[in-house]
């Protein structure tokens, strides 16, 4: 159900599914399966360097750019330094 919510675009379920993720286990095996073949196209853009080089303001520009022009886009920021 959380699969099929997530792709008609409402962002809770895609929440709820990243936390199914993050957790791991045999429930986020599930997830990855499930959205594994479903034929949708989606472009990943990865942004890293160290601090204070300015990824969150180019993050933020590229977000604005794609929304202007129509896109839907999600961000998911991951810090590497964070125990969780």
């Amino acid at each position: 159900e959380l699969v099929s919510r997530a792709r008609a675009g409402e962002p809770l379920a895609v929440g709820r599914l990243l936390s199914l993720v993050e957790a791991g286990g045999a429930r986020a095996r599930q997830v990855a399966a499930a959205l594994a073949d479903d034929g949708a196209t989606a472009h990943v853009v990865g942004l890293t360097g160290p601090p204070g080089v300015g990824k969150s303001t180019t993050t933020s520009a590229l977000v604005t750019a794609l929304r202007a022009r129509g896109d839907k886009v999600g961000v998911l920021a991951v810090d590497p330094s964070s125990p969780f």
